[in-house]
């Protein structure tokens, strides 16, 4: 398992593959679509469904996001297929991180979207179905969150997620409904993030090792939100929702080492 982890480990953290890109995919065969990065080979192979942010998935000019095409070049260099359901175009919807956007529930539709995501990923020939794991970013980390509560198991005859990451989600709301995970979820976020503070996640991680043993958080000193990004100088954006600081105004950008350390910690947790 070491010698795995670190073969993952380097190529996570190694140059991308060259000209890589995602194939969009319909993923329930009705509206939602997606995008995938599959490695070359029959597999079948290990998966990731992964869900954005509020910014969504796409950047003007591109399909994706660089933060997204980034994890999803280097998560499949390391034999991952990576799944990314589109949840707001699937719902004509744009952005949602300012508080006069938010019109879409994590906890609900989100949730819906990661179940019919990994309903997808285990029906392909291509992807071992006992080996598909969940990450989401803030808004899709807070979707993550919700999906692997105890009560929200699906009954369908599939495999559960085998594990699940969450980049610095807003955790007030699911602290004070004594959130649990029934599989190994492991939190990552900056200590100096004032969009979506760490503390209300270490107290929802607490209040939970009476329920569970199966989440684990890190905490990075001086990171902020979005301390993932490949290339994102640090700067503010105001009206913003959940903010704590005044207008809404919040901190975001790069922190290489906190980048570095959370790439080990993804490629650790899901080769367990």
């Amino acid at each position: 398992m070491r010698q795995l982890t670190a073969l993952i480990f380097a190529a996570i953290m190694g140059t991308a593959p060259a000209g890589a890109a995602p194939d969009a995919v319909d993923i329930d065969g009705t509206k939602l679509k997606g995008l995938i990065y599959r490695p070359a080979g029959n597999g079948p192979f290990p998966a990731v469904v992964a869900m954005h942010g509020c910014e969504g998935l796409p950047e003007p000019g591109s399909v994706i996001s660089r933060r997204y095409a980034d994890w999803g070049e280097r998560l499949m260099g390391a034999g991952y297929v990576v799944l990314f359901p589109d949840s707001f175009a699937a719902r004509g919807l744009g952005a949602q991180c300012s508080a006069g956007q938010r019109s879409l529930r994590s906890g609900r539709e989100r949730v819906v979207d990661i179940e019919a995501a990994r309903r997808f990923l285990q029906a392909q020939a291509y992807v071992a179905a006992d080996r598909v794991s969940l990450i989401g970013w803030a808004n899709g980390g807070v979707a993550t969150l919700w999906t692997v509560r105890p009560g929200a198991a699906r009954r369908d005859g599939k495999p559960d997620f085998r594990s699940a990451v969450a980049f610095y989600p807003g955790c007030r709301r699911l602290r004070d409904t004594a959130w649990a995970a029934r599989l190994p979820t492991l939190i990552l976020i900056g200590d100096k993030d004032d969009w979506t503070p760490a503390g209300p996640c270490e107290q929802m991680v607490a209040g939970a090792r009476g329920r569970t043993a199966r989440a684990t958080i890190h905490i990075y000193p001086g990171a902020y939100h979005d301390f993932d990004h490949p290339d994102l100088p640090l700067q503010q954006r105001l009206n913003v929702a959940l903010a704590t600081g005044p207008i809404g105004r919040v901190h975001v950008g790069t922190d290489e080492a906190a980048r570095a350390d959370a790439a080990k910690r993804v490629a650790e947790w899901i080769a367990r």
